[in-house]
């Protein structure tokens, strides 16, 4: 069996479901699934900057509505719990968690734990982090000892 590490920020669609459980062709897949709530008010800036390079000027303006904290957690195991589903009901095996601190000592930490072939880092696009390299990928690269896929979310939810 094939055992993938998924970082996610939100719940999965659909179409992000079929992207990841098609991946492998027909080889039995187990995700270990992570999942970090919405972050501070630094990450706000960052969100309505890429926003803004989307030209989604409207998302930009709300930024401020995200939750954060306990409201963001709330809603992030809400997500992960709805992923989880989905990933079941495609075959494939899913466990997960919530992260809220250092995501990427809990990212290295699932792969050895796990024994882990990969991790899929599916978000939507954060072209500041990206820039600088200072995207869960770009960082992760550098810290699991395993090969790390980037992939952009299908829509938003």
């Amino acid at each position: 069996m094939f055992t993938s590490v998924l970082m996610i920020e939100k719940a999965l669609t659909s179409a992000d479901v079929e992207f990841v459980t098609t991946l492998h062709g027909d080889e039995e897949v187990a995700f270990h699934v992570l999942l970090q709530p919405r972050g501070d008010q630094a990450d706000r800036l960052l969100r309505a900057i890429d926003d803004v390079a989307l030209g989604e000027l409207d998302e930009a303006a709300r930024e401020r509505e995200t939750p954060e904290g306990e409201e963001a957690a709330g809603q992030g195991q809400q997500a992960l719990e709805v992923s989880l589903v989905a990933l079941r009901a495609s075959g494939s095996q899913a466990e997960g968690r919530l992260i809220e601190d250092h995501p990427l000592d809990a990212l290295k930490s699932l792969v050895d734990e796990s024994d882990a072939d990969e991790v899929i880092v599916l978000t939507d696009p954060h072209y500041v982090e990206e820039f600088f390299h200072r995207d869960w990928a770009s960082r992760a690269r550098h810290k699991v000892g395993v090969p790390v896929l980037k992939l952009f979310s299908h829509s938003k939810v």
